[in-house]
């Protein structure tokens, strides 16, 4: 594998070209266009697509019928295909072309020196500006048919896919302009068919307000088509007698934003992303819904022609054209990062108001360490019991100091439990967990320092019977407190610990989104100022587990000093869970998320001090951790999961849900495939 490729990682380049017109003057505009194809070439590109009509102009009114226009938009287009036969895109050009008795507005598509199809507009706007039956016949018929340029046979028609050979999930499909403003377009078909890449060739006067409709189909149909939808709009030097044109330029992929360009440019201006074959290929395997409507639809959908070619990719480091999400749990837009924590919490609380509406109301047990997790399950249980008309009383708080608790922890766990009006208890774990450590014959049972797992599952064992018997005498439920993320990686004691209560609130959310919910709680001020106060210091809190004692001096037990930054095992979690991508992929991802700090956005409210950056190296080395762990020995563990409800899009854990594996499963194929494909450094 070439890792420094894009193309290597199923990423494949593509551009919306928006160029100046000469009105009615072909050869010009082919020339205009050239220069700018040469400079896809220079990029990279896979795919450009430029505006319809972009040889003549969209709007040259009865022009477009004049023997002379037609005949040099062929002298033109030879032009442009001859052009093309050294260089790397797949070229889609917008042109009038006569076939039969009638001229039709044509997508042309070119490549390396030879027209591989010509897609027609389908549909023909005759309404408010448009006049476009006037000029042009309607594709929709076409499918199936060939069109004579020079002495050569073309594919015509609006059935066209156009798939490399060489590239894994590039088929692109074209349609012009208002074909995307149907209720049923032509790309629908074409997606259903296999085509991946969508391509919208476009005039478009502008109007006030109708970019955002552009916007909302584009981005609705690479959404509902789980495809890429690139729209490239005529713009500078367009007739402009009664109308008006802003270059439009956008690439959307599965219903995100890759890249928008500058509207009303002065000059020629393409936008350029790498789209994600690998994500769409995979969200087409895991969402069946699109074959079943593949189906439902045969009798069309079958009739689509392929036409293979072959791109010949390059496989140096042509740098990577795409935001890349630093924390893909995590939006970086602040008002969109305000939303996903008001449904996290609202979804938190929501789930466990039913859960204790159907089983009659219990009280809420729970742990709490002065830890972000065990504080975020803490607040959920106060505000739950606020929804539900029940005192706060009702949550029953227990800190259960070991081995290692710090005054810190053990202190934010006491203020926070006295502000929020819960009921607190301390219960010392130390004499049952020594008395059971001598009983076991463990030489930490004499007081001899040996803290092995042993020594530390007794105490995370001890919490957690200590709770399930309290709920018995009380007439609660344990409500449980770990993770997605740590579910992920196995960080939790099986059985009677951690990983076992009557309900958790916290198995569908990632650590690295619980920081910012409580961040959201506090600026949102759900809770009362001292509560907000306290959660403000928890978030400084070093992540530990408290079960190992420090010496004196000495930094104590970090749990992301054993099993990885959670940054870094959250992004992998991530990519492994919604997508499936190969650790190689994730790696080159997760080299141009957080090799350079100053690169990409950060969430709001993230602390300048904490922002870090990997090398490939630590990248791969942590990877390794996570791929260890989460395929090679912590299954069991999430195959037994308690109940609690999936919060965040990226995925969950529990086996009912977004992930079933076997608990007996292993790691090597994707250990092999890291350790073969990422250098070392």
């Amino acid at each position: 594998m070439d890792f420094p490729s894009a193309y290597a990682h199923g990423f494949a380049r593509v551009a919306a070209c928006t160029v100046p017109t000469s009105i009615a003057d072909p050869i010009t505009n082919a020339d205009t266009l050239i220069e700018q194809l040469r400079g896809c070439h220079d990029d990279a590109v896979a795919v450009a697509a430029f505006p319809e009509m972009c040889l003549t102009g969209y709007a040259i009114d009865d022009l477009v019928l004049q023997d002379t226009v037609l005949d040099a938009v062929l002298v033109a287009l030879d032009r442009v295909v001859a052009a093309t036969s050294d260089l790397l895109p797949l070229v889609v050009v917008g042109a009038p072309l006569r076939k039969g008795h009638r001229v039709y507005n044509c997508a042309v598509v070119v490549h390396r020196g030879r027209i591989l199809g010509v897609a027609p507009k389908a549909y023909l706007p005759t309404y408010r500006e448009f006049y476009d039956k006037r000029y042009f016949a309607a594709g929709d018929d076409q499918s199936g048919e060939w069109i004579t340029l020079g002495d050569k046979q073309i594919p015509f028609g609006p059935d066209l896919v156009f798939d490399a050979t060489d590239v894994r999930g590039l088929a692109v499909h074209v349609e012009v302009c208002e074909d995307m403003w149907v209720p049923v377009p032509p790309s629908s078909l074409a997606a259903l068919a296999g085509a991946t890449v969508l391509l919208n060739i476009s005039g478009s006067p502008i109007t006030v307000g109708r970019e955002n409709d552009r916007r909302m189909l584009a981005q609705a149909q690479s959404s509902r088509c789980l495809a890429a939808y690139v729209y490239a709009a005529a713009g500078q030097g367009e007739s402009t007698t009664d109308l008006s044109w802003d270059g439009m330029t956008m690439v959307y992929e599965g219903g995100r934003l890759l890249a928008a360009g500058e509207r009303f440019p002065d000059g020629a201006r393409r936008t350029v992303a790498d789209v994600d074959l690998d994500r769409l290929r995979q969200d087409r395997q895991r969402d069946g819904s699109l074959d079943d409507n593949a189906r439902t639809y045969d009798d069309r959908v079958g009739t689509l022609r392929t036409i293979p070619f072959t791109l010949d990719a390059p496989t140096r480091d042509i740098g990577l054209r795409r935001p890349v999400d630093r924390f893909p749990f995590v939006p970086d837009d602040p008002a969109r990062l305000a939303q996903d924590c008001y449904e996290a919490w609202n979804i938190q609380v929501s789930g466990l108001m039913q859960r204790l509406r159907a089983i009659r109301q219990p009280k809420i047990v729970i742990g709490v360490s002065g830890g972000l997790d065990s504080t975020h399950a803490l607040i959920i249980a106060a505000r739950t019991m606020d929804r539900l008309g029940r005192p706060r009383s009702d949550v029953l708080a227990y800190t259960m100091p070991g081995f290692a608790t710090s005054d810190e922890t053990k202190a934010n766990a006491i203020a926070l439990a006295d502000q929020l009006g819960v009921t607190f208890s301390e219960l010392d774990i130390r004499p049952a967990a020594t008395q059971m450590l001598r009983d076991l014959g463990h030489p930490a049972g004499r007081g001899e320092p040996v803290y092995d797992v042993t020594f530390e599952n007794v105490q995370a064992g001890l919490r957690y019977d200590y709770l399930f018997r309290i709920a018995n005498h009380e007439g609660g439920i344990v409500l449980g407190t770990g993770d997605l993320s740590e579910l992920a990686l196995g960080w939790c004691t099986y059985g009677v610990g951690d990983q076992m209560s009557h309900y958790n609130v916290n198995a569908g959310i990632p650590k690295t989104l619980i920081q910012h919910v409580i961040r959201w709680v506090v600026s949102s001020e759900q809770f009362e100022p001292a509560v907000e106060s306290t959660l403000s210091s928890i978030l400084t809190t070093e992540i530990s587990p408290e079960l190992v004692p420090a010496a004196e001096g000495a930094r104590p037990q970090s749990t992301q000093a054993v099993i990885g930054p959670y940054e870094l095992q959250d992004f992998t979690l991530f990519h492994v869970l919604r997508y499936g991508f190969a650790p190689s992929k994730i790696a080159f991802l997760a080299l141009h998320a957080w090799s350079d700090v100053a690169r990409g956005e950060w969430p709001t409210g993230y602390p300048e001090g904490d922002r870090t950056a990997y090398d490939l190296g630590q990248i791969r080395h942590w990877l390794e951790v996570f791929l260890e762990r989460f395929f090679g020995f912590s299954q069991f563990k999430r195959s037994a999961l308690p109940n609690g409800p999936k919060v965040v899009a990226g995925g969950a854990l529990s086996p009912r849900g977004d992930w079933r594996a076997p608990s007996d499963g292993n790691a090597t194929v994707w250990l092999e495939e890291l350790r073969r494909n990422v250098p070392d450094a």
